[in-house]
């Protein structure tokens, strides 16, 4: 998958991470995807809760050495 922009929110804790990508995706293009990097383990609950609420999909999500990546397409 091809990925436009990315944020990294390693060491960051909640809901910094979910604040960060709304304010990425608020510039980015509909279809455009952000890859966001974080440590903290609530990440993996209220960034799918954000993509749902705000009209976003969140395409993947993996969990590699203590860092949740997630894959997420701007919605319109």
């Amino acid at each position: 998958m091809q990925v436009d922009q990315e944020v990294d929110c390693e060491g960051l804790l909640c809901p910094l991470p979910v604040l960060r990508a709304r304010k990425r995706l608020l510039s980015m293009l509909p279809g455009q995807v952000l890859r966001l990097r974080a440590t903290d383990a609530m990440a993996q609950v209220d960034l799918p809760h954000f993509c749902a609420q705000a009209g976003h999909t969140l395409r993947e999500s993996s969990l590699s050495d203590g860092v949740y990546t997630f894959d997420i397409v701007c919605g319109p």
